[in-house]
C-alpha cells in the first residue's frame, strides 16, 4: 500500500489494528477511526471539519493562508479526537484534488507537517477513484448489475463504471463543486439560464463517462457520501450526521422532489431546510444539477446512496492486506 503511514505504536502479532484515516478534501477534512480484525471492521468514529481549500484562491490553483489556517486547526481537532479514543495504531493522511493541483502545495504541506507532525500523501485522481470503488465494495460486496459510482467533491468528481468486483472504466475530472461556484459565479437563487449552462458543461466534461455508461447498459447510480448524504438526509428529514447508512435506495421521484426544492431556493432558505448540512449549503445546488444531468443523459433508473467512499477504501485495502 502506497500511503504514508504514521506509526504510533508497535502492532501486536494478532491480526488486529485500530486505524485512523484523515481525508483532506477540497471542502472538508474528514476523519474515520475503525478497528480491523481478521477480515472484519467496525467504525468507531466519523466526523468532519470545514476547511474550504476551494475558496476564491482555487481559481489561481493556490491554497490561501486562511485555508491553511483552517486545515491546521482541523488537524489539531482530529488529533485530539484520536488521542481521546486511544489505542490507534496508525494514521493515514490523504490529500486529494485541491492539494494535488495547488502551485503552492509544497509550502502548504510543510506547514501542515510542522504544526501536526503528520506527513500527508497526495493521491492521484486515478488512485482516488480506486479507493472510492473499494469503499463501495465494502458496502455492497459486489455490484450485480453494471453501475456507475459517483463521488462529488469540492475539487474533482470521480466516476467509475463497474460490474461485480471489477472496474470497467474510471475517470477523475477537476469539475468539483468549489471549482464550479468559483468559475461560474451563480445567482442566488440560481437562474434558468445558469442551470442550462451547468447542464451543458457537465455533459461536455463527462461525455466519456456518459458514453461508457451507455455502452455497458448502466441503469444504477451509486452515490458516495457528500452531496448524496445531504439529498438523503433531506428525503428522510433527519439532521445531518445522525443517520448512518451503508446503503439506501433513493427513488427518482424523491430525488426530483429534492432537486426542484434546491434549485428554487436561496442560500438563506437552504440553511433552514431539514437535513441541510451547513458545509454543503453553497455547493449542493450545482451538485444536484450534476446528478440530474447524469441521470437524464445516461438513463439511470435507480439511485443508491452509501456513506462509504475513500476512507472506507483505505479500510478495504488494509483488510485485503491482512488476508495475504
Amino acid at each position: 500500500m502506497d500511503f504514508i503511514e504514521i506509526k504510533i505504536k508497535k502492532l501486536s502479532l494478532i491480526a488486529f489494528m485500530r486505524i485512523a484515516v484523515v481525508d483532506l478534501g477540497t471542502n472538508t477534512c474528514n476523519l474515520l477511526v475503525a478497528e480491523i480484525l481478521e477480515g472484519n471492521f467496525r467504525i468507531l468514529h466519523q466526523s468532519k471539519q470545514l476547511v474550504k481549500l476551494g475558496d476564491d484562491k482555487i481559481r489561481e490553483n493556490e491554497i490561501s493562508e486562511a485555508a491553511t489556517a483552517r486545515t491546521v486547526d482541523s488537524f489539531r481537532k482530529h488529533k485530539n479526537i484520536i488521542r481521546e479514543l486511544g489505542g490507534v495504531d496508525r494514521v493515514y493522511v490523504i490529500a486529494t484534488s485541491a492539494v494535488r493541483t495547488a502551485a503552492n502545495k509544497a509550502e502548504f504541506l510543510e506547514k501542515l507537517g510542522e504544526e501536526s507532525g503528520w506527513l500527508v500523501k497526495i493521491v492521484t485522481g486515478a488512485k482516488e477513484a480506486d479507493l472510492i470503488f473499494k469503499g463501495v465494495l465494502l458496502a455492497f460486496t459486489n455490484l450485480d448489475d453494471p453501475s456507475v459510482i459517483l463521488d462529488i467533491g469540492g475539487g474533482s468528481n470521480e466516476l467509475i463504471v463497474a460490474l461485480d468486483t471489477d472496474i470497467i472504466w474510471k475517470e477523475s475530472q477537476p469539475t468539483g463543486m468549489a471549482r464550479i461556484i468559483n468559475r461560474f459565479g451563480l445567482s442566488d437563487p440560481i437562474k434558468e439560464n445558469e442551470i442550462k449552462l451547468l447542464q451543458d458543461y457537465f455533459a461536455a466534461q463527462h461525455v466519456q463517462a456518459i458514453f461508457n455508461c451507455k455502452q455497458h447498459g448502466v441503469k444504477m447510480l451509486v452515490g458516495c457520501s457528500g452531496a448524496f448524504d445531504t439529498v438523503v438526509d433531506m428525503i428522510d428529514e433527519v439532521e445531518p450526521g445522525t443517520k448512518q447508512r451503508i446503503t439506501q435506495e433513493v427513488t427518482l421521484d424523491d430525488f426530483y422532489t429534492v432537486y426542484h426544492q434546491l434549485i428554487a431556493s436561496t442560500r438563506a432558505e437552504r440553511m433552514q431546510f431539514k437535513g441541510m448540512d451547513y458545509v454543503r449549503v453553497d455547493l449542493i445546488v450545482p451538485a444536484v444539477i450534476l446528478i440530474e444531468t447524469l441521470v437524464r443523459e445516461i438513463g439511470i433508473q435507480k439511485i443508491v446512496q452509501t456513506d462509504f467512499a475513500l476512507r472506507e477504501g483505505v479500510v478495504f485495502e488494509l483488510i485485503e492486506r491482512q488476508k495475504k
